[in-house]
């Protein structure tokens, strides 16, 4: 009996810790942060990273999000709720700022730099470089190769651990927050990280 709530215990706590394991953690202080600003009694950092997704695995790209590295301090057991549904995005001054996005709307598009797709077997190429597959002129190219299934799941879990985490959690905290955004890093010329949630009401301005 005594070995078998053991083993229970060990169970429970092997689940915790893959939960856990890879997230994003807090820096030491928000100054370590792109802007910071006061929201009640707490601190809110933030970096814009862009289409790139920061993991602790390595960095992901994203087609059609970008993401704001967002970060919570409060004081000696402070806790707040969070939730990627108190932010929205306000890009180069538009009357509508956009709202963020739960991350598995934000896995579509997204890629593994060091993720070399396969080189096309032998013989699937002419002398002349293209295809003797017997396509006829007109048809549409192939698809390019798609990611084994295996790694894009692998890849997706990379990404959802580095996201915001949700409910009331003790501070400090630190995760992504995904905003729909398919045009390009520098286009952008103006950014405003809108929060509204429990700590209050407040806007970070980035530097661009």
């Amino acid at each position: 009996m005594r070995l078998q709530f053991w083993m229970a215990g060990l169970v429970v706590s092997t689940v915790a810790f893959a939960q856990t394991q890879g997230a994003l953690p807090a820096r030491a202080a928000p100054s370590e942060y792109q802007v910071q600003a006061k929201a009640g009694d707490l601190t809110i950092a933030a970096d814009f990273v862009a289409h790139a997704i920061p993991t602790m695995e390595g960095p992901l790209n994203s087609e059609d999000h970008v993401a704001v590295e967002v970060a919570f301090f409060g004081p000696p057991e402070a806790k707040t709720t969070l939730s990627w549904e108190h932010f929205s995005l306000r890009i180069n001054g538009k009357k509508m700022p956009t709202p963020a996005v739960p991350i598995g709307m934000a896995l579509k598009g997204l890629k593994d730099p060091e993720w070399i797709p396969p080189e096309p077997p032998e013989g699937s190429k002419s002398k002349g470089g293209l295809s003797g597959g017997g396509s006829a002129p007109g048809e549409p190219k192939p698809e390019p190769p798609k990611m084994p299934l295996p790694l894009r799941r692998a890849m997706e879990q990379r990404a959802r651990r580095s996201a915001m985490a949700e409910g009331e959690r003790p501070l400090p905290q630190a995760g992504l927050i995904f905003f729909p955004y398919r045009g390009k890093d520098t286009s952008i010329e103006k950014l405003e990280l809108l929060y509204e949630g429990p700590a209050g009401k407040v806007t970070l301005a980035f530097e661009r």
